[in-house]
């Protein structure tokens, strides 16, 4: 079996090579690490898929996903070391963070077959988002040009965002319910992500086919700054301006012919209207064998 590991050496808390090729060593796995760039496209990785049967992602969630889509369009098993400094996905999956446990998982080699989000055929695997948090990356991706460090390009780029916070108005079709809402951010998550209690910002599965909906019609700069409020209290779920549902297929059409668009942290442009869809047990990825349930 042919595995490939694509690093991102500018994630979070990326390893290095050596590192990464001595833990596989320790785990008796062979494979081949190759270097990716930090803004590399599904382009750039797609042709390795008809050369590797393995396909393992080390790096944060836009590493991550770039890989998981092109394992999932050719039909390989995807792994991840995670690298990055959230990692949603591994976190999601009950993945280890620490290198030789993540690698030892791999080892073990047993897989299960896990939901994909799509939107006009493109793939994510966590979340897309339009509105707020598109115009964040934006200015993250700005500052970081003019050699800002992250931290202190995070910190500007959500000043910005908020100091410049407006609402765009959405037709959407849920499931065929049609709506029209004035939001700020519209955000589209594969699977549900939990409201309260201790997993807040969590999913319990990646396998139950549906897409959750999250938007804030009566959301302004006051609610922008409460947010994290509410996330450390855990009530999220009961405020008044924040609403939640979730759907198989949503639809979201807007004034503007292109939308900017945030997938798992990346930054994209689409042609309105916005389709998201389910691909069911499309993307075979290695996990632990003893699993949360429902993951």
């Amino acid at each position: 079996m042919k595995r490939a590991v694509l690093l991102n050496r500018r994630s979070g808390t990326a390893h290095e090579e050596t590192a990464i090729r001595d833990a596989l060593g320790r785990a008796g796995l062979e494979a081949d690490i190759l270097t990716v760039p930090s803004a590399m496209g599904g382009g750039s990785v797609d042709p390795l898929a008809g050369d590797y049967d393995v396909l393992i992602a080390a790096g944060g969630d836009g590493t991550v996903s770039t890989v998981a889509a092109a394992a999932a369009r050719a039909g390989k098993t995807f792994g991840v070391i995670p690298c990055g400094t959230l990692n949603h996905f591994a976190r999601d999956t009950g993945i280890p963070l620490e290198l030789d446990a993540a690698v030892s998982v791999l080892a073990a080699g047993h897989t299960r077959l896990l939901d994909t989000g799509v939107v006009n055929d493109r793939i994510f695997i966590n979340n897309a988002s339009i509105g707020a948090y598109p115009r964040m990356v934006w200015e993250r991706s700005r500052a970081r040009e003019r050699g800002l460090p992250k931290p202190l390009a995070l910190t500007l780029a959500v000043a910005r965002t908020w100091l410049d916070l407006r609402s765009m108005t959405a037709r959407l079709l849920v499931d065929g319910k049609e709506l029209v809402r004035r939001t700020p951010f519209i955000f589209v998550g594969n699977s549900e992500y939990e409201l309260t209690g201790t997993e807040i910002g969590r999913r319990q599965t990646m396998t139950d086919g549906t897409l959750s909906l999250y938007m804030a019609p009566r959301f302004g700069r006051a609610d922008a700054l409460l947010l994290p409020l509410h996330v450390i209290l855990r009530t999220l779920e009961r405020h008044e301006r924040f609403e939640a549902m979730q759907a198989a297929a949503i639809t979201i059409d807007t004034p503007r012919a292109r939308v900017s668009a945030a997938l798992d942290g990346e930054l994209h442009v689409f042609q309105a209207p916005l389709t998201f869809g389910v691909r069911r047990d499309s993307l075979r990825t290695i996990l632990p064998r003893v699993e949360r349930a429902g993951t």
